[in-house]
């Protein structure tokens, strides 16, 4: 499958990190949990977050059932999140939906430029977002600090 203008949308790279993802497994001591949905294809995605005392992620585990465009979005959130608080996570999520609609720059997540190709599907755009939905339902069962 191509995308629209020749490049490949399934690269090496994006395969690679699909694959990635058994690296993060969803484990039981992960005292937040969050879910996502996508409205598009029907992916989901589970995530468990473990944060130190100021909200900032510390360990996390998944679980995805998304296509390999997801998979990879879900293995860069991963790679990256630990020390990301409740505010970088929606800045980011909120950026995504930005650059996948056209309207913004890619936001600054690393690696992130790697699911340009995926760029041109929209029907794919939900599963990449999920990671970053799902930690944000996480992150607001984080007690409130006083």
């Amino acid at each position: 499958m191509t995308a629209r203008g020749g490049g490949a949308l399934y690269t090496p790279d994006l395969l690679a990190l699909a694959v990635s993802l058994a690296e993060y497994p969803l484990c039981d001591d992960l005292p937040l949990t969050g879910v996502a949905r996508s409205r598009t294809c029907g992916s989901t995605l589970a995530v468990g977050l473990a944060c130190d005392p100021a909200g900032r992620i510390e360990r996390l585990g998944l679980r995805v059932a998304a296509c390999a465009v997801g998979q990879a979005a879900a293995a860069l959130f991963a790679q990256s999140a630990v020390g990301s608080d409740a505010s970088h996570i929606a800045a980011t999520l909120s950026e995504f939906e930005r650059w996948l609609s056209g309207e913004g720059p890619l936001p600054d997540w690393p690696d992130l430029a790697i699911l340009e190709p995926a760029r041109a599907y929209p029907g794919r755009h939900g599963a990449m977002l999920l990671p970053w939905i799902a930690a944000q339902d996480a992150l607001s069962k984080l007690p409130a600090r006083s």
